[in-house]
């Protein structure tokens, strides 16, 4: 493992982000004038307690949501006053999603939830080699119902990847899992960011995940509180916490 050089190019350039939303009377501020770069290619983690605004965040940089006020610019493009259609089209063709729980079909093979992707993308991997990505290509043919909790968030990863997206943004993806899971399922991740050079946002509780990244991005009350730079991120599997 390699540290990454801030000398990569931007991928986004979020400016005095701010978010409030309304709850009666009351307004509650969710983000407050947040600043901050995202650079290619690198895995950054995203730390705080509940209610800090890391998902309000990743939710805005994911096109899922949209800023009171600030903007937020995606390789050159403001996407702080994109419409519905634009936004839909941004996250269709640039973003990968991974929560906390995997939303797979049931019906649906692992072959067939990841191949959904693939039709829609225009440049996808096949959900064969998607699979094989995060270790599943003897289990192509299984239903959910038939893969552990780690199998199908891998399952959610090879969907996520299949459609070759520059950047994943990924809520608490071990959030459900047992620690041995949780390490499978961040070294599929770090294998991604790797091999394709995806940009890769993680959320997470968990202090001891920050060990891979490239940078640490911790947030309170709505803000960026502090940023800390890993010369040194190590490998999934030697994480401990």
């Amino acid at each position: 493992m390699v540290a990454l050089s801030n000398d990569q190019p931007v991928v986004f350039h979020a400016e005095k982000l701010t978010k409030t939303y309304q709850m009666g009377e009351v307004a509650v501020r969710a983000l407050q004038s947040v600043d901050l770069d995202l650079y290619e290619g690198e895995f950054a983690v995203l730390l705080g307690p509940s209610g800090s605004g890391k998902s309000t965040l990743l939710n805005i940089l994911g096109g899922l949501d949209i800023p009171t006020s600030g903007q937020l610019i995606f390789r050159g493009h403001n996407l702080t006053h994109a419409n519905d259609r634009e936004l839909t089209q941004f996250r269709r063709a640039s973003i990968g999603f991974i929560f906390q729980f995997y939303n797979l079909i049931p019906s649906l093979t692992a072959r067939e939830n990841v191949g959904l992707v693939t039709e829609i993308a225009s440049r996808p991997l096949s959900p064969e080699k998607a699979l094989a990505i995060v270790g599943l290509s003897n289990r192509l043919n299984h239903f959910p119902a038939q893969l552990s909790g780690g199998e199908q968030q891998r399952v959610a990863i090879a969907r996520a990847i299949a459609k070759r997206p520059e950047v994943l943004l990924c809520d608490e993806p071990t959030g459900a899992l047992d620690y041995r899971t949780g390490k499978l399922v961040l070294g599929a991740l770090q294998e991604v960011n790797q091999e394709f050079g995806t940009t890769t946002v993680v959320i997470t509780h968990n202090a001891g995940v920050a060990a891979m990244a490239n940078r640490v991005i911790h947030m309170g009350s709505g803000q960026i509180s502090s940023i800390e730079h890993n010369d040194h991120p190590v490998g999934a599997e030697l994480l401990e916490w």
